[in-house]
């Protein structure tokens, strides 16, 4: 893979989706956001537009108190389902991130400041 390649990789083609490496039959990639559901939308290059209704599932904070790696791997199998459902082919979450300060706007998408908890339920 050249660099370019490489670096279109990582910058996407839209919003939405992964720029294909036609040469060594990569396909487009459809990306949807997904810490706590499947968020899809109908035209993939308008960034603003009304999501296809989907589950809104609870909080990585909520489900990280459950201490429930079960009830985890159910709702991972069932955002799997879902994101099969709306032709989404990577789900960006949830969170595996650790929580390291209370000012972090992203916290409720992460399950612990705990490296142990926060790694078994990832």
């Amino acid at each position: 893979m050249t660099l370019e390649e490489k670096a279109a990789l990582c910058t996407g083609a839209s919003a939405w989706t992964t720029t294909p490496v036609e040469r060594l039959g990569v396909p487009e990639l459809l990306v949807s956001d997904g810490p706590h559901g499947v968020r899809r939308v109908p035209d993939i290059h308008a960034v603003a537009a009304q999501s296809l209704p989907a589950t809104c599932f609870p909080t990585a904070s909520l489900l990280a108190s459950t201490w429930d790696a079960e009830l985890l791997q159910a709702m991972g199998e069932a955002l799997a389902t879902e994101a099969v459902a709306l032709g989404a082919n990577v789900l960006l979450g949830p969170g595996v991130n650790m929580k390291r300060t209370p000012l972090c706007g992203r916290n409720f998408e992460y399950f612990s400041e705990d490296p142990y908890h926060a790694g078994e339920l990832a």
